[in-house]
């Protein structure tokens, strides 16, 4: 895979690029971005020193077959989420030479003429990720097997990180001998997973029955679900995909993710952002609404902190802070590495219906 960046590659603009640079299973071999080729993609997002292998940025689609490209993924979100202008060229080229193109966003590839064109000149494949199934049902009709304990990661805002720490409690589960599985519920989980359902392209009254699908078939074989959250319940425009998914997926047990350098509302300025123990009660109070009475309480146990915005020093008090204030452990998976996603697992582990 090459990923598709031009003009953008930079850690606010690349959201799909630096999750699928972490997480995917499958080589990338380079980043197109003609801007910053010659460089290491890694020096634009912020890799880990000593741990991140060189990636080279290249200026063409040609240069990045040169390197073993077979699949071109567009790796930034444009307002709107239709296809860059900058990105057109690129796509034509990569269909023309017969390439697969994966696109996440809003926008389908194939309604541009000159890319569908191209496709049909080179008999390059196109994969929509935001694609969702046409034949799902409304939630609320099917529960997954017994033994299995759901996780939803919800957010204090939008683009806070909660496929990232999904992802990574995951992996501190397996790692403490439990067997967790990721469900991905947007494009960029998708493009990691291979699998899954961008929610936010579902009609809105089958949001929640997407949910409930993904959930009971990854619960077959898992006793550990781990379901990548989105939007917020308190954000003015993502809510109502927040609440579907809530609902549909009816966890067990929710982990509040939060950047902690963040304090208004993305995309409203004048809203400031919910205190964390606030959000706790109503991210609880919510998963309660289309539950029976005697159902046991969906409870958030823990925080996890995107620290990236802060210095070592502030990062560390906001740690502390979020535990003092919420009474819940509190981790950055990402700073902290092993250590605080393995502190996010153990909550988990131990607020359990087993525990």
């Amino acid at each position: 895979m090459a990923i598709l960046a031009e003009g953008r590659f930079a850690r606010a603009t690349a959201k799909t690029a630096i999750g699928v640079l972490r997480y995917a299973p499958y080589p990338v071999v380079a980043v197109i971005d003609s801007t910053r080729a010659g460089t290491d993609a890694w020096q634009h997002i912020g890799g880990r020193p000593g741990e991140d292998p060189a990636l080279p940025v290249v200026a063409s689609v040609a240069e990045a077959v040169e390197r073993g490209a077979e699949v071109i993924l567009i790796g930034t979100a444009s307002a709107g989420g239709r296809i860059a202008d900058a990105d057109r060229p690129f796509l034509a080229d990569a269909l023309r030479r017969g390439l697969a193109v994966w696109n996440g966003l809003h926008e389908r590839v194939l309604a541009d003429p000159a890319l569908a064109a191209a496709a049909r000149a080179g008999r390059g494949a196109v994969r929509e990720l935001r694609e969702p199934p046409g034949d799902l049902p409304v939630g609320g009709h099917r529960r997954p097997r017994a033994g299995v304990t759901v996780v939803l990661t919800v957010g204090s805002d939008a683009a806070v990180g909660k496929m990232t720490v999904a992802l990574e409690i995951a992996a501190a589960l397996r790692r403490a001998g439990r067997t967790a599985a990721f469900v991905a519920t947007g494009q960029t989980g998708i493009a990691i997973a291979g699998d899954g359902i961008a929610v936010d392209a579902v009609v809105a009254d089958f949001i929640a029955g997407a949910a409930e699908r993904m959930v009971c078939d990854a619960a077959e074989g898992s006793d550990w679900v781990l379901v990548e959250g989105q939007g917020s319940l308190a954000h003015p425009g993502f809510s109502g995909v927040t609440t579907g998914l809530l609902h549909g997926s009816a966890p067990d047990l929710m982990v509040l993710c939060h950047d902690a350098s963040r304090h208004e509302t993305k995309g409203y300025p004048t809203l400031p952002l919910r205190p964390l123990d606030e959000l706790v009660r109503i991210h609880e109070e919510a998963a309660r609404w289309s539950r029976p009475p005697d159902a046991p309480r969906a409870k958030v146990a823990a925080v996890a902190l995107n620290t990236s915005g802060l210095d070592d020093r502030d990062a560390a008090r906001a740690i502390f802070d979020a535990a003092a204030l919420t009474g819940l452990p509190a981790a950055d998976p990402i700073r902290e590495g092993a250590g605080g996603a393995d502190r996010l697992a153990r909550a988990l582990l131990d607020a359990g219906p087993s525990a």
